[in-house]
């Protein structure tokens, strides 16, 4: 069974959640039945493993429908220009300075949804992200990662 929980969105981040959505129910639905209807054509379904990896397609559509479908109904749709800048936020811009490599590295703090790390958006599920959540500037937080601890210390704090 599936979770609720409220997740914080960008309008952009809604947007490509639910144009997937979109998709798995109509192109999706339609490429799945037509694989186990092919796959059904071939005769004997107790000995057919297209009909069987065709039905475990579908279960795995469905469950991503369903998970879908949750987040979106769930969803608030955050904009950058309401956020309060006095604290880390979700859709807050952090840039942070890694003491120990002396290395200023910035982030945004988006939803799990919306991470993509080549694009600088990590999760305010991650070790880092949940640290600095509701940090000020000036703060140091620590946070254990797998390659060790890392001491943190937020600088700045926008939204981009």
């Amino acid at each position: 069974m599936i979770m609720s929980k409220i997740q914080y969105l960008s309008q952009e981040g809604y947007d490509k959640l639910d144009q997937e959505l979109r998709d798995l129910k109509t192109r999706g639905r339609r490429e799945i039945a037509e694989d186990i209807a092919e796959a059904r054509a071939k005769g004997d379904l107790s000995e057919n493993a297209e009909y069987d990896a065709a039905k475990e397609a579908q279960g795995h559509l469905e469950t991503r429908i369903t998970q879908l479908e949750d987040i979106l109904a769930n969803a608030r749709i955050l904009d950058a220009k309401d956020l309060d800048l006095t604290k880390v936020r979700v859709l807050t811009t952090v840039t942070i300075l890694n003491i120990k490599m002396k290395k200023t590295m910035k982030y945004t703090l988006v939803s799990p949804n919306e991470a993509d790390f080549s694009k600088g958006k990590i999760s305010v599920d991650s070790p880092i992200g949940a640290a600095l959540l509701g940090k000020e500037v000036g703060d140091v937080v620590t946070v254990q990662v797998p390659a060790g601890t890392l001491e943190l210390e937020i600088q700045k704090i926008e939204v981009e």
